[in-house]
């Protein structure tokens, strides 16, 4: 079966779907069971990747591979940043079952896996969010908060005024959700339960959030990596999390992550309960989840029996 991007984004897949997916292979990687080696990547850019993506997580009978490529100029070119391809295979035969665009898979689970991340860290009442970053992901982080939270304010900020107009339109639309703009960076994080920023990955970050912008009490999500943070505004999270360590310090050893705090615990670990979450209302938290194989092989398989449900997609032979 052959997806388009608008085949897989039109089958009716929800946000909540995905979060609950996620947990699952959360907690069985944190029980040790998904195979999920680190991602292999070639890279023919300065801060563009293109990276294979694997993973078996036996208690959803999902195995597949993403191929996936993500480049911070293409918005000149008229193009998405995040581009490329999944492989669903049989976990029985190991023929592929499904190849399918990874656009809306790869936005949807990365927001999802924010929320999942936020259950554990965030305060339960949290009700404001700033965004800083409204492309994709700025959009797919709220919509993933907005189906765990009683979310009521949100402040956005991105470098490009016009994307914050779109972003606004979107989400009104979308979620009901009124955006206020923000003028500066500063805007976006101060006072906000939960801030998500969003912008591009680079190696070298420009760390426009200082020490003392994120409120006590906060949850963080660096969907960028550390990019829009300083190393004095991360050191003072209380615990600083990510979905993969053995990933994060590869990403360290080729020049990311230079100036970050100690981890404390993986997404994973806090799912499965090997770790605590948030322990008082005072802690900041925070979680830099990097994007894992597991988050994409859990939600194919949801994408590929509704598709099969509905009769959406092209047969392909082999």
């Amino acid at each position: 079966m052959y997806l388009s991007q608008s085949d897989v984004a039109s089958i009716g897949v929800t946000m909540k779907e995905i979060i609950a997916a996620l947990e699952v292979a959360f907690r069985e990687h944190g029980n040790g069971k998904v195979e999920m080696p680190p991602k292999p990547g070639v890279h023919t850019q300065p801060d563009a990747f293109i990276h294979a993506m694997p993973a078996w997580i036996p208690a959803l009978h999902s195995v597949g591979v993403k191929w996936v490529s993500g480049y911070p100029e293409n918005y000149k070119r008229g193009l998405p940043y995040i581009t490329g391809l999944l492989i669903l295979n049989d976990e029985v035969t190991g023929i592929p079952l499904a190849v399918m665009d990874c656009t809306w898979i790869t936005a949807m689970r990365t927001g999802a896996a924010t929320a999942v991340a936020a259950k554990y860290l965030a305060r339960p009442e949290s009700e404001s969010v700033g965004i800083l970053g409204c492309g994709v992901q700025g959009r797919s982080n709220l919509e993933a908060l907005s189906a765990l939270f009683q979310i009521k304010r949100v402040v956005a900020y991105d470098t490009l005024p016009d994307q914050v107009d779109r972003f606004a339109a979107d989400i009104e639309t979308r979620l009901g959700l009124q955006v206020t703009q923000a003028k500066q960076p500063r805007d976006a994080v101060d006072g906000q339960d939960i801030v998500v920023t969003a912008g591009p990955i680079l190696r070298k970050p420009h760390a426009t959030i200082q020490a003392g912008w994120l409120k006590q009490g906060a949850f963080a999500s660096l969907v960028d990596f550390d990019s829009y943070w300083a190393g004095t505004a991360m050191k003072e999270a209380s615990k600083f999390c990510t979905d993969d360590v053995p990933q994060l310090e590869h990403y360290r050893s080729i020049g990311f992550f230079q100036d970050i705090p100690p981890i404390y615990a993986t997404v994973s670990e806090l799912v499965a309960g090997k770790k605590r979450g948030r322990e008082n209302a005072q802690e900041r938290t925070m979680t830099c989840n990097l994007g894992l194989a597991l988050d994409d092989m859990a939600t194919a398989p949801i994408v590929y029996k509704r598709a099969v449900e509905r009769g959406v997609g092209t047969w392909l032979e082999l």
